[in-house]
């Protein structure tokens, strides 16, 4: 799925490294970071509208499936820091 770009604005997605215990399989995903993603931007006003919570989404693909569903964020810099450079290991140093 390398290469794959997000629907919404056409930029490429981005492997992260998953929380632990986050509930999805592997290591990592894919997702879109573009904070001028019309996904991303529209998704703080639909929170706040229907959930009255200050949150918002971006763009998510699981690699290994395919299947893309939202992936919560809870402001611009949420789970930037978890964004891993091709080069990177997101299995890290598990054996």
């Amino acid at each position: 799925m390398s290469g794959a770009l997000c629907p919404h604005c056409d930029q490429p997605l981005r492997r992260f490294r998953l929380p632990d215990n986050s509930g999805w399989e592997g290591d990592s995903q894919l997702a879109c970071f573009n904070d001028d993603c019309p996904y991303y931007r529209r998704g703080w006003q639909h929170m706040e509208g229907r959930f009255a919570v200050k949150a918002s989404y971006r763009y998510r693909v699981d690699p290994t499936t395919g299947h893309a569903s939202p992936l919560a964020v809870w402001s611009a810099a949420a789970l930037k820091d978890q964004v891993l450079d091709d080069g990177d290991d997101a299995g890290g140093s598990r054996a």
